[in-house]
């Protein structure tokens, strides 16, 4: 396979993501129909952060295993175990920490309806009015660390694709790329499940897709080119940080919209469903 070729094939893999970001312009949605996407989207994550640690571990365990066995130096498993904790502490407190910035003072919910509405003056409307915006702009930046953090896992996944590529392994990419591309649709509603009501433009959405799909493009050609465990474990790292970090800030949204035991329910079926479109990556043996 070539280098076109595997640069065609992970764009087309990276690009299925957008097969699932349309849903986010559907008409406003009930509350349980919000807290079932949120969770759905969740299990999805949950089972990306189980995937992305055991790929981390396992660039770690062959080191330990050559120590074990063959009497290698140490220094490597304990210099990729410093690599790990550094990304994955970068991927759960940075991306917190650059959320708090970009967001500034988290804004006041606005008073709902009724006759406290009916008496409010103009100050009042307008400060209602911005702080609604406000809480839109903050889902909306939610929504991009999300799609930023999908787009650290997948850019490791195109790293897998041009590494079988560029060993001649044409089968096992083609699998990977089957995989990965499956895997990329739903992701698609990892993205926007925890808008909410929130009605993103098609530019945002384009953006998002790129965000998190184009890293499987450029990974795809990295990996072609460059063999590097230590590479993919930071970027391993820093997925599972920011996985888990998304994951928190998805569930402490839903808990209070109610709804939880739905919402547990779709977890579940979020994971089965990464589960099941893995199964065609361990398939072609990977």
């Amino acid at each position: 396979m070539t280098f076109a070729q595997t640069t065609l094939l992970g764009a087309i893999a990276g690009s299925t993501i957008f097969l699932g970001l349309p849903i986010a312009r559907l008409p406003r949605l009930s509350t349980r129909a919000k807290v079932g996407l949120s969770m759905l989207s969740a299990g999805v994550l949950a089972f990306l952060f189980m995937d992305v640690g055991a790929e981390g571990l396992g660039i770690i365990e062959q080191h330990l295993d050559a120590y074990k066995n063959d009497g290698a130096s140490l220094w490597p498993v304990i210099g990729l175990f410093a690599l790990l904790s550094a990304g994955f502490l970068a991927g759960v407190g940075g991306i917190a920490t650059a959320q708090r910035r970009l967001g500034g003072r988290r804004p006041v919910p606005p008073l709902a309806g009724g006759q406290a509405a009916a008496v409010m003056t103009a100050t009042e409307t307008a400060e209602q009015s911005s702080a609604f915006a406000a809480l839109e702009r903050r889902s909306l930046q939610t929504g991009m660390v999300i799609a930023a953090a999908i787009g650290l896992h997948n850019f490791a996944e195109g790293l897998a694709i041009g590494v079988s590529a560029q060993a001649g392994e044409v089968g096992l990419a083609t699998v990977l790329i089957v995989g990965f591309a499956l895997h990329n649709a739903t992701e698609g509603f990892g993205i926007v499940g925890p808008l909410g009501a929130v009605r993103p433009s098609w530019r945002w959405l384009g953006l998002a897709g790129l965000v998190a799909g184009g890293p499987t493009f450029v990974g795809a050609m990295v990996g072609f080119q460059v063999t590097s465990p230590a590479l993919e474990l930071l970027f391993f790292a820093l997925a599972g940080g920011a996985i888990l970090y998304v994951i928190g800030e998805i569930w402490a949204g839903v808990r209070r919209l109610g709804h939880t035991e739905l919402g547990l329910y779709l977890l579940g079926v979020g994971f089965l469903i990464g589960i099941a479109t893995d199964l065609v990556v361990a398939y072609g043996g990977a």
